[in-house]
């Protein structure tokens, strides 16, 4: 990865991980249902906290939650779950732990319901994204319209831990809006890879 010269999002700063992940993962359109539902989760867990520290335990979220397996995930049994509030190199939280489970169930009812999560997802936006052209990161916002609007959805879903703040930062990853401020290398980049045609639904 090459990190010299290039002008990014100040959000990312100088670290090596931030960096990466903002280089190659962040706004770049998701259409696969095990990713999505990675970012899903680590995005549950998030809320309250900085994302950087759930970068830095994503492995640890991976070994512990069968490769964010949602079939799996969604079969957890209560001893399972109570393990899982014991283990201090992921997020030791009770309520969000117990929402991973919460969570999976409603993704793969939203599955049968959608023939994909994906599709289901995307169909908010007609299934392209949103190209915004913020000058500054003080411009973008933390949550919109839509955020909420897909937010109350989710909910009445039977999804939890999806406020329209953490739905509009999981738009973001997961490349339903590009906000990759205009001087940032990203931004052309994810706009050329989004005028392209797709077949992925």
């Amino acid at each position: 990865m090459d990190t010299t010269n290039k002008k990014r999002c100040s959000w990312c700063g100088d670290n090596p991980l931030y960096v990466k992940y903002h280089d190659e993962e962040w706004g770049v359109p998701l259409y696969n249902d095990s990713k999505i539902f990675e970012l899903l989760l680590l995005e549950t867990f998030q809320a309250g906290l900085s994302w950087i520290t759930i970068l830095k335990k994503r492995e640890n979220f991976r070994q512990e939650f069968n490769n964010f397996d949602y079939i799996k995930i969604s079969k957890y049994s209560h001893e399972k779950l109570k393990k899982l509030k014991l283990k201090r190199r992921i997020i030791c939280n009770t309520l969000k732990i117990k929402a991973a489970k919460t969570n999976a169930i409603a993704f793969i009812n939203i599955q049968k319901e959608f023939g994909s999560f994906s599709k289901y997802i995307w169909s908010f936006v007609d299934y392209k994204t949103i190209q915004n052209n913020f000058i500054s990161e003080y411009q973008i916002p933390t949550n919109t319209k839509l955020s909420y609007n897909i937010s109350k959805d989710l909910k009445n879903r039977g999804f939890k831990f999806v406020g329209e703040t953490i739905v509009y930062a999981f738009m973001q990853a997961m490349g339903i809006v590009n906000d990759h401020t205009i001087n940032c290398f990203r931004n052309e980049e994810i706009a050329i890879l989004n005028s392209k045609n797709r077949d992925d639904f």
